[in-house]
């Protein structure tokens, strides 16, 4: 199944985004998954103002991961990310199952 993780990290420091990335991307192989690609859309401003540790965030660099991978390799990497201190927000969307629905998807996201 196809997965799209879109990460928002506090901004600042290019090297946690990397990090953090990398950290998805090994748990995705090490799990018989594929990463199809890293988007970097940079620090753009939050929709609303998002709580973190204490924190209140405004911005937040965004970055994009297309992977293919099972529903139980899935499910470790949203544990994972939900504990690092680090992601103000993040989301998993599954864009499809089926080889016909999935072919033609690029590995990277475009910033539209």
């Amino acid at each position: 199944m196809l997965y799209e993780l879109i990460g928002i990290v506090r901004p600042g420091r290019v090297s946690e985004v990397k990090e953090i990335a990398k950290t998805a991307g090994s748990i995705i192989i090490n799990s018989g998954g594929v990463v199809r690609g890293y988007s970097n859309w940079g620090t753009f401003l939050l929709p609303a103002p998002a709580k973190k540790l204490q924190s209140t965030h405004y911005t937040g660099h965004h970055f994009i991961m297309r992977f293919d991978s099972s529903a139980k390799s899935q499910h470790a990497l949203r544990r994972t990310m939900g504990l690092d201190p680090r992601l103000i927000k993040y989301s998993v969307v599954k864009l499809g199952s089926k080889l016909e629905d999935i072919k033609d998807v690029p590995g990277e996201a475009k910033f539209h």
